[in-house]
């Protein structure tokens, strides 16, 4: 296992990963801090995914921001296209 992710596991262990999620304001952020806190135990992507509410692929997808970015990898992202303006009309 690259000396990254295991140096994000050490620091961000399960439990006080859930105690990020029970904390937090934002619910979808708390999912992801949810999904990411059962990886070290085991957990499928599968079952993650039926825990956070999302597919596995998405698991798959937060489990390795998480493991690159550590718990600044699980906040929402810029999406892509066009800026939305105020209706005129």
């Amino acid at each position: 296992m690259p000396a990254a992710i295991e140096a994000a596991r050490a620091a961000h262990a399960p439990e006080a990963l859930r105690a990020l999620a029970r904390s937090g304001k934002d619910a979808t952020r708390n999912a992801r801090f949810s999904m990411a806190a059962s990886a070290p135990e085991g957990v499928g992507r599968a079952e993650a995914g039926r825990t956070g509410g999302t597919d596995r692929q998405a698991v798959r997808d937060r489990r390795r921001r998480y493991n690159a970015e550590g718990p600044e990898g699980l906040r929402d992202r810029p999406r892509g296209g066009a800026a939305r303006f105020p209706d005129d009309g």
